[in-house]
């Protein structure tokens, strides 16, 4: 006799599911990431007021954001909640699913192209994860910052030529911090003064920093990092470190925010 453990989601857990069946009092759907098993969704669930036809707010086939509000794995019952979910919440879950769907097509792509035997496909996924966190955030650095990130971590030449491969596939989300400095300094040296001012504060950063001759006395500041906290976290030094060096010639800084960029992951 075999006898079939079947998981079960918490309580308070955002999971995705697919709708099967739609009555009066609600909807059948099936749990993608749980192996389709069966949930509920009330009816006063679904949306807040009331809700003459279902139907309207559900199609059979369509997936949805749901929040788990009641497990009994004895009864094999799961009530869900369609309304407690907020945008934000349904956002970060669909790009979650998103991330794992690229990560499985990541590690089907390495098995079948460097020709890993299961037990090295399954060590090299083991390091990478214990590294960065998830094999998708390895790819990412890869893709960031090179193959040499990959240094120390007896992966086999076959493997990093592959992964480099399929990590240049990959659009790195990032955002763009952007401003327009204006420097004037009345010393004779005075370009080379503002020159020598702007290289020193940009060279051996952490990010990716350009500035761009707008026309005297302004010049524009472009910074490109993954997140705006590490786009942040360089510029205030970048700034004091220039505004330091021209006022101490006896020149004037002022610097002016532009609207910040963000671009989408790819």
């Amino acid at each position: 006799m075999t006898t079939t453990i079947q998981d079960f989601p918490e309580v308070g857990e955002i999971v995705v599911a697919t709708i099967t069946r739609i009555m009066d009092q609600g909807a059948y759907v099936a749990l993608d990431e749980y192996n389709n098993i069966q949930g509920f969704l009330h009816v006063s669930e679904i949306a807040t007021g009331w809700i003459r036809n279902v139907e309207k707010f559900l199609k059979v086939g369509e997936k949805k954001v749901l929040l788990v509000k009641r497990v009994d794995p004895a009864r094999s019952e799961i009530d869900l909640s369609l309304k407690q979910i907020s945008t934000d919440q349904k956002k970060k879950k669909l790009l979650e699913l998103k991330r794992r769907e690229k990560e499985n097509a990541l590690i089907e792509n390495l098995k079948s192209r460097s020709n890993l035997s299961k037990s090295e496909l399954d060590k090299l996924e083991s390091v990478l994860v214990e590294k960065f966190g998830s094999i998708y955030d390895a790819f990412s650095e890869v893709s960031a910052k090179g193959v040499s990130v990959l240094e120390n971590l007896s992966v086999s030449p076959k493997a990093l030529t592959v992964i480099e491969e399929l990590s240049s596939k990959i659009q790195i989300p990032h955002v763009e911090i952007r401003g327009i400095l204006e420097l004037t300094c009345t010393k004779p040296n005075g370009i080379e003064i503002i020159k020598n001012a702007l290289i020193e504060a940009t060279t051996n950063k952490k990010v990716d920093i350009s500035i761009t001759y707008v026309g005297a006395p302004k010049y524009r500041i472009t910074i490109t990092a993954q997140n705006f906290k590490e786009a942040e976290k360089e510029l205030k030094p970048l700034l004091l470190s220039i505004q330091d060096t021209i006022e101490k010639k006896g020149g004037t800084f002022k610097f002016t925010r532009e609207e910040s960029k963000k671009t989408r992951e790819g």
